[in-house]
This record gives C-alpha cells, sequence and structure tokens, in this order.
C-alpha cells in the first residue's frame, strides 16, 4: 500500500483535547477504509503565515498513513467538511519517517541559545551599542 503524509491545521481556539479527539476521528476514518495510521504528531499552537478565515495561529497535526487511495479520499472529504480544520494537505512519499520530523527536531535551534549564553548580544537584549550621537548645535552658535 501506498504511503502518505497528511498534515492539517485546526483553529486556534480549539483545546489541545479537542485537537486529539479530531485526530482520533481522522484515524478511524483512515481504519475504517483498510488503512493505517504509522504515527501522529501534534506540532503546537503555531504562528501561520498569514491570517486564514480570522486566525493568526493554528494547532499543527501530522498523520503518517499507510493507506489505498481511496482511505485517503474519504478522510480528505471528512477533513473538508469539519469546520475546525482550517487548512490540509496530503503528500504521497515514498517511505515514511521513522523518527521525529524536521518540526520536532531542535537541534537547529541550539545555536541561538549559544549565541545568547556567550554574551555577543551584549547587555542591551539584543539591541547593541548606539552610535554616538552628533553634537547638538544650539541657535546663536554659528
Amino acid at each position: 500500500m501506498p504511503f502518505y503524509e497528511h498534515v492539517y491545521l485546526a483553529r486556534q481556539d480549539l483545546a489541545p483535547a479537542q485537537v486529539e479527539s479530531i485526530t482520533e476521528a481522522f484515524t478511524k476514518v483512515v481504519a475504517d477504509n483498510g488503512g493505517e495510521v504509522k504515527g501522529t504528531e501534534y506540532w503546537g499552537l503555531r504562528n501561520i503565515a498569514y491570517r486564514i478565515a480570522k486566525n493568526r495561529k493554528a494547532h499543527y497535526v501530522l498523520l503518517n498513513i499507510e493507506a489505498p487511495a481511496a482511505a485517503v479520499q474519504e478522510l480528505e472529504r471528512q477533513v473538508g467538511l469539519n469546520e475546525d480544520v482550517i487548512r490540509y494537505q496530503t503528500i504521497r512519499v515514498e517511505a515514511l519517517e521513522t523518527g521525529p520530523s524536521a518540526m520536532m527536531k531542535k537541534s537547529d535551534r541550539g545555536d541561538r541559545a549559544e549565541r545568547g549564553e556567550r554574551g555577543e548580544r551584549g547587555d542591551r537584549g539584543g539591541r547593541g551599542e548606539r552610535a554616538p550621537r552628533a553634537p547638538r548645535v544650539e541657535e546663536g552658535a554659528w
């Protein structure tokens, strides 16, 4: 059976427990149609690049799926009918990732913490030192 990665964005005003119940419902849809969800990842509440239906943030969820095409079509139909989902995307892949996805890896973010620890940002909270001001010229000084 083919492999798919399905990512959906849920509304920002939902609780994480509600997002989990939506994920379970989508998992059941796949299972009922002869497929299997191999793994899920909740990426959390994140900012989105632009407003979608008055939402500035969204809950991101990834589903790794092994299922026939008919099961994925039914999943997309159910996702499209759900009012809590604002965007979704399904991509067919050659193989599913066994470890955490790139969104869950924090190895590339370690560089930022080290920079702050070394004190390269200075005492001014990252703004650096200001250039000295030019002397003020008062009236009548010419």
